[in-house]
């Protein structure tokens, strides 16, 4: 069973940081492409950052520059450092992990395993 736990958020004023973690299973962590994903009150879900198995990364226009999404194999976890953090990245923010499709579309509705959410707010 896959299981994905994020945690790190909190409030924040603009131009600040903060550092988003998701620990994640053995199984998940060694072989799947794992993302970052937010969704602020009456907006869709979109895509932040990815990571594939072999380190490659992609990261939204929105966030290029700013955010860097990380893993650490020893520790089976996935990381997102977000500094200069914007009013309008205020949103609960997810971590995903998918084998296969979603490696490729970045699309939410391709992956199949998600954490419960970490919300984080600038003022």
């Amino acid at each position: 069973h896959v299981q994905l736990v994020e945690s790190g958020g909190g409030s924040v004023q603009a131009g600040g940081s903060l550092r988003l973690s998701c620990a994640a299973s053995d199984y998940t962590h060694s072989s799947y492409c794992m993302g970052w994903f937010r969704q602020a009150p009456g907006k869709e879900r979109e895509r932040v950052a990815l990571v594939h198995s072999d380190s490659g990364t992609r990261y939204a226009d929105s966030v290029k520059g700013r955010f860097t999404i990380s893993k650490d194999n020893s520790k089976n976890s996935l990381y997102l450092q977000m500094d200069s953090l914007k009013i309008e990245d205020t949103a609960m923010y997810y971590c995903a992990a998918d084998p296969g499709a979603g490696c490729y579309t970045w699309f939410p509705a391709d992956y199949d395993y998600w954490g419960q959410g970490t919300q984080v707010t600038v003022s």
